[in-house]
């Protein structure tokens, strides 16, 4: 193995491993509240031209980098819009919370 290709290699790996912690909170927790949307937004809007880029390189570290980047900044993207969707949505009452604003309509309350 030459040099440059063990240097990738080793960059790989501690990338990767740096990311888990944050990635791994977000899907235990799926609180993503303190991520900037517009930022997720633009990191894979990124991963995606810069991947035309790596992909047409041989195949090596980077490959494997650069798909891990794709794949955590996608999820935490995905994981971005859900919060938001469910933030913006009115919670839906259930049964006795329906009992009870139809019991307050009907006294005048």
């Amino acid at each position: 193995m030459d040099v440059p290709l063990l240097a990738g290699t080793i960059a790989t790996v501690v990338f990767a491993i740096s990311n888990l912690p944050m990635l791994r909170k977000a899907l235990r927790t799926r609180d993503v509240s303190s991520y900037s949307l517009p930022s997720i937004v633009m990191i894979n809007s990124a991963n995606a031209v810069y991947s035309l880029y790596v992909f047409t390189l041989p195949f090596g570290p980077i490959w494997v980098l650069h798909t891990f980047y794709v794949v955590s900044c996608g999820i935490m993207l995905a994981l971005c819009v859900r919060q938001r969707r469910s933030a913006a949505s009115p919670p839906k009452a259930g049964p006795d919370q329906s009992r009870l604003i139809g019991a307050r309509r009907a006294s005048g309350a």
